[in-house]
């Protein structure tokens, strides 16, 4: 393959590409059901749905336990550097390969048609120093939709050697979430729900946001009937009031757990800014801290 293959790709252009020698797919579905009132989620891998019916060429990416920290209490939390590299590259992901990367669902009920488990692998890899990936239009629902070919059981690409280093920009730590809420030069972006952030529902314990955050829902970024991305000019209305287009601006985005703050940076790298910061603890680890701030703007 001689010519750039762009971030998003169609499930038309996936299905011409299949057999592209250098093309590696991931399956990155995991469940996530949210309590119909208060209270954290539920979360399990999608290894076995995986195995029921996947993209023909996909391995599994295990989003909750290979791909993440045994060690933390928080779901999902970035791994040690070689604890990813021995990861991904047991699923063939390294020098010489293109990733694509998709999901079968955002939350276990719901018509959301983001691919926020998708773009969390999307962003692992470009935190770790990889850049060829992309993700998958409309996920494997608008695949299946299409009636395009599909297998079941396990695959395996050639074990990898995967290189790069570490973008530490692209990390927002708890502490530079405090330093951010003061600073004009800093944009916090909450990619929760209305309810949550303006702290009618209380998910985590604690009600509410991080105070100056702007509320960009992750799930407003696609279309729930067609599956897809929203255009270009729609999601530059959609973020245009939170400032994220000055360049001379730092951007962090933040979730209930890193995930789908990996979607709203995903989309806004689409849209040219390429070095937004996520916030990988999120709500999960902030509302531990009695010290870090929340406001709610429910009456």
């Amino acid at each position: 393959m001689t010519k750039t293959i762009p971030p998003i790709v169609s499930t038309q252009w996936l299905e011409e590409h299949l057999n592209d020698e250098n093309i590696r797919i991931l399956d990155a579905t995991t469940f996530l059901k949210l309590p119909d009132g208060d209270g954290l989620y539920s979360v399990t891998n999608g290894r076995d749905a995986y195995k029921e019916e996947h993209i023909p060429g996909a391995v599994h990416a295990d989003v909750v336990n290979e791909l993440a920290n045994p060690d933390d209490p928080k779901a999902f939390t970035l791994p040690s550097r070689e604890r990813f590299v021995e990861g991904i590259e047991k699923l063939g992901v390294g020098d010489g390969t293109h990733v694509i990367i998709y999901d079968k669902i955002a939350e276990v009920g719901s018509p959301n048609a983001a691919s926020d488990w998708a773009s969390r692998v999307w962003w692992q890899l470009r935190f770790e120093g990889f850049d060829n990936v992309s993700i998958l239009n409309g996920g494997f629902r608008k695949w299946k939709e299409e009636g395009r070919e599909i297998k079941s059981g396990i695959e395996y690409y050639p074990k990898a050697t995967f290189n790069g280093r570490r973008r530490r920009e692209l990390l927002a730590t708890k502490e530079d979430v405090k330093k951010a809420i003061d600073d004009p030069n800093m944009i916090i972006m909450n990619c929760l729900s209305p309810d949550v952030f303006s702290g009618k529902k209380n998910t985590y314990g604690r009600p509410g946001h991080i105070p100056n955050s702007k509320n960009v829902f992750f799930a407003d970024l696609s279309d729930d009937e067609s599956l897809l991305i929203k255009d270009e000019e729609k999601l530059r209305e959609i973020f245009e009031p939170t400032g994220v287009f000055d360049q001379s601006k730092k951007v962090i985005t933040y979730c209930g757990g890193g995930i789908a703050a990996t979607w709203n940076a995903f989309i806004l790298y689409t849209l040219g800014r390429k070095d937004v910061a996520v916030y990988d603890g999120s709500m999960t680890e902030w509302v531990q801290d009695e010290n870090a701030p929340l406001v709610t703007t429910n009456q």
